[in-house]
């Protein structure tokens, strides 16, 4: 069948267009008035079922050829739903109507078609069926929320082309002979192609003094240092030659740093080429007057080399800036929205979804960089009084506990030595869940003990509440990141918090245990040194 339209079946409004845009289609095709109505009725009462019972419902209109040249008007309706069973006397109706219903089940899609045969259909060419395509792409909007509907198609095709062309951008920089990796304003390293972290491994995370001693030989870690603080204090870029550490072995490369400075992105790329086999033969023709020719020769190659480096830097300078696109354009256009709806029309339709989505894409790209920031330094540890910690958490969540009513009860706590922003995050995460995850008056209450374990003294905090729980056979999976167990409509959230209370209490050389009973509570014991 050739598609002229799709419509998602999502609410009342919906079903209006799924009736209109029918009716349309069949007038187009030269049926009369009557053949429109008992065919749009049809296909209405079926969408009706989908709207009212469906899971992931959407309705195509489309024209399907037969054979000898004859063409029918098809409407097809997919659904996860049994339709017929949920609604017999409206899929009965509906079968009067069409006279015709032809169901089919596979993959888990319950496909629902309904047909309406075109006289004269010789003149249904390939021209016109374009122009029908045509035609619903530019009608005008039934209203402002099908203008709302088609802005968000666009998005997400949008979305699906920026996928796809992050997608070659990574097999490219996968497969040229170069290291390449994004910094944050902080060091913090977001990107790396792979040959990257074939060469250097998981565990590079900053591009720091610190890990720059560790990366480069120690007569150049004075000039990449310099040249670091330098592209980070005046914006300007920098390329250089230094020998970098290779699985214990220093190989030569062209090391250029440039500043990504846009809207939404302050950063930097910095990229590595391998140069080792060339600097050598540039070494050993440096004492040989007699190949003076060849000398030349290869301080051409250097050269197309700094400009292939430089064309690569250029790339992969575009490319970054594009990974942040989804998010502005998702932002601009609930901006717009914002500017020309009423707040009753955005109530409506269905905006708040819109920008919850943003919000939650925003809120993941925080908690990721709140998590690869995540790095220990014994010059941040200090005294840190636990009680003020859990004072100001408390007061962060002053307005959940108001409205749900929370009861929390704090146990005298001990000064320990830790990151106090850390333990800021990590007792943030801990009370936020049992906020959260509950379904009546949250209560929690937080303990402390003085405890042994393999013969070390802790600080045991326990934070215990009466919410929903775990099953057992999630335990192991919690400190995932990404690791969601309730469907984001649910429970609001993006699956790293857990990950973090984890990774934070690595740093401070403790542990944490949970344990849980199904609508019962859960208890998360951390454990800190003495």
């Amino acid at each position: 069948m050739e598609e002229i339209v799709r419509i998602n079946l999502d609410n009342e409004m919906d079903l209006i267009l799924a009736h209109k845009r029918t009716m349309k289609l069949a007038e187009l095709c030269g049926l009369v008035i009557s053949a429109q109505t008992r065919f749009a009725t049809a296909v209405s009462e079926i969408a009706r079922c989908s709207i009212a019972n469906g899971e992931n419902s959407c309705l195509v209109l489309g024209i399907k050829f037969l054979n000898g040249g004859k063409k029918e008007i098809g409407a097809v309706i997919l659904d996860k739903v049994n339709l017929e069973e949920s609604n017999p006397e409206a899929y009965a109706y509906a079968s009067r109507l069409a006279r015709d219903i032809v169901k089919k089940y596979s993959n888990g899609v319950y496909e629902i078609s309904l047909s309406l045969k075109i006289p004269y259909s010789g003149i249904i060419s390939p021209a016109r069926i374009s122009s029908f395509i045509e035609y619903f792409k530019k009608e005008t909007s039934l209203s402002p929320y099908d203008e709302i509907r088609k802005k968000n198609i666009q998005l997400i095709e949008l979305s699906e082309k920026l996928s796809d062309s992050e997608a070659k951008y990574r097999q490219l920089t996968d497969t040229l002979p170069l290291l390449v990796f994004s910094v944050a304003a902080t060091g913090a390293v977001t990107l790396t192609n792979k040959k990257m972290k074939d060469v250097l491994g998981s565990g590079f995370s900053h591009f720091t003094q610190t890990s720059i001693a560790a990366l480069f030989h120690p007569d150049d870690v004075a000039v990449i240092g310099n040249a670091w603080d330098s592209v980070k204090r005046r914006g300007s870029g920098f390329s250089g030659q230094a020998r970098v550490n290779i699985k214990d072995e220093y190989l030569w490369h062209i090391v250029s740093i440039v500043p990504d400075n846009n809207e939404d992105v302050s950063g930097y790329i910095v990229s590595m080429v391998n140069i080792h086999a060339q600097k050598l033969i540039e070494e050993t023709l440096k004492d040989n007057k007699a190949l003076r020719q060849a000398q030349e020769s290869l301080k051409s190659t250097n050269a197309e080399l700094y400009k292939k480096n430089k064309e690569l830097e250029q790339f992969a300078y575009i490319a970054s800036h594009d990974l942040q696109e989804p998010l502005r354009k998702i932002r601009n256009f609930t901006s717009l929205a914002e500017r020309n709806l009423s707040e009753e029309e955005k109530e409506k339709l269905y905006f708040n979804k819109i920008n919850s989505s943003a919000e939650r894409m925003s809120r993941l790209i925080t908690d990721v960089l709140n998590y690869s920031k995540l790095s220990v330094d014994d010059r941040s540890f200090s005294a840190v009084d636990l009680n003020v910690v859990l004072n100001e958490v408390i007061g962060d969540f002053e307005f959940q506990i108001e409205e749900k009513n929370a009861a929390i009860t704090i146990a005298e706590l001990p000064f320990i030595q830790g990151i106090p922003i850390q333990l800021s995050q990590l007792f943030y995460n801990l009370i936020g869940n049992s906020l959260k995850f509950v379904e009546g008056k949250p209560e929690v209450v937080v303990n402390y003990e003085k405890v042994e374990k393999n013969k070390h003294l802790y600080h045991k905090v326990s934070v215990i509440d009466n919410g929903i729980g775990i099953e057992e056979k999630h335990l192991s999976k919690i400190f995932t990141i990404f690791k969601r167990l309730h469907h984001q409509s649910e429970y609001e959230g993006t699956g790293i918090g857990l990950a973090l209370c984890e990774k934070i209490i690595e740093n401070h050389h403790g542990s944490i245990e949970i344990s849980s009973i199904p609508n019962q509570g859960t208890t998360v014991d951390v454990y800190l040194p003495v």
